[in-house]
């Protein structure tokens, strides 16, 4: 049962907002991150002790304003509660807005959402892919849908196997990867794409028996250094290589939560064990798990920006 915690900053920008709640354990927390044009209306809601639905531009959350009760309601994940009057008080309180409480009244007309129900089948194309992949015009992305993608990505262990991943997102994890940063623009990598299930199984053994290695979609990303045609040593055209095949799967991995997708990064394998399985002679780097969810859930907190970086004067 999870409990509301607190308001924060959010790590994204200095006007919006992270809400906590924390759980039974320590470690486990979710968390809401409000831009400012939803702070905003979530604050007028509650400064005028009104009752309102506040839609959050990522699609995943819808915030339920009554007289008694708030609901978060996150897209295939847990409702989260609390008291409207407490959190009345911290969202002024945190934007420094006066007020006085008043006595709570329950009206017999109170706010309760309609119910939508979308089809799972229609495909609709992620706007933050499509400008970075598509767009013949000179128009940048807005920080909002960039930053938003990077803080709602979370790692999941727990794929849901019965939910195949369209092919169309398939291709636009793969062409992010062909626009991440490269040394030289040699891109001294290759991505190989498994597909078949008892491959899958046999790298599981090879990822030190994570299960989840056998996931919808499995990308070994490999360096290759013989494509960067620089004149350096051996040592530093592999560490390039090694940097190339590491950006790309990183760019995958922000192209899959962009597309409504989780991932999970796999680190720990052996590499030898995984060179024989997918039968090349490139080192693995990493293993990237993709596929939809059982549960989607909010990312966690991290370190507080003044205890992450060390300025240099």
């Amino acid at each position: 049962m999870t409990e509301f915690s607190k308001i924060e900053p959010s790590y994204i920008s200095k006007e919006g907002c992270r809400i906590i709640w924390k759980g039974i354990d320590e470690d486990d927390q979710d968390a809401i991150i409000l831009n400012k044009n939803e702070l905003e209306h979530l604050t007028e809601l509650l400064s005028k002790e009104s009752t309102g639905k506040v839609e959050l531009e990522d699609e995943f959350s819808t915030i339920l304003v009554n007289t008694d009760t708030t609901q978060f309601q996150l897209k295939e994940h847990k409702t989260l509660e609390v008291k409207t009057s407490i959190l009345r008080k911290n969202i002024l309180e945190y934007g420094k807005v006066p007020h006085e409480p008043k006595p709570i009244k329950i009206y017999p007309k109170e706010f309760f959402p309609s119910i939508e129900i979308q089809d799972d089948n229609e495909e609709k194309r992620n706007t933050l892919l499509d400008a970075i992949l598509t767009a013949k015009s000179k128009d940048t992305i807005s920080e909002d849908q960039l930053f938003r993608v990077m803080a709602t990505r979370r790692s999941t262990r727990n794929f849901d196997t019965t939910q195949p991943v369209e092919q169309w997102k398939v291709d636009k994890i793969l062409a992010a990867a062909d626009t991440a940063p490269t040394a030289g623009n040699f891109q001294g990598f290759e991505v190989v794409f498994v597909k078949n299930k008892e491959i899958k199984k046999r790298l599981v053994e090879a990822a030190n028996k994570q299960p989840y290695v056998n996931a919808p979609i499995v990308l070994v990303f490999c360096m290759d250094p013989s494509r960067v045609k620089m004149n350096f040593p051996p040592e530093t055209l592999s560490k390039f290589s090694l940097q190339d095949a590491t950006l790309a799967a990183a760019y995958s991995q922000l192209a899959a939560s962009a597309l409504g997708l989780s991932s999970i990064w796999i680190g720990m394998i052996d590499e030898e064990k995984v060179k024989q399985i997918i039968e090349t002679d490139l080192k693995p780097s990493s293993i990237l798990c993709i596929g939809y969810p059982h549960h989607k859930r909010p990312p966690k907190s991290r370190r507080k920006l003044k205890d992450l970086i060390r300025v240099i004067e």
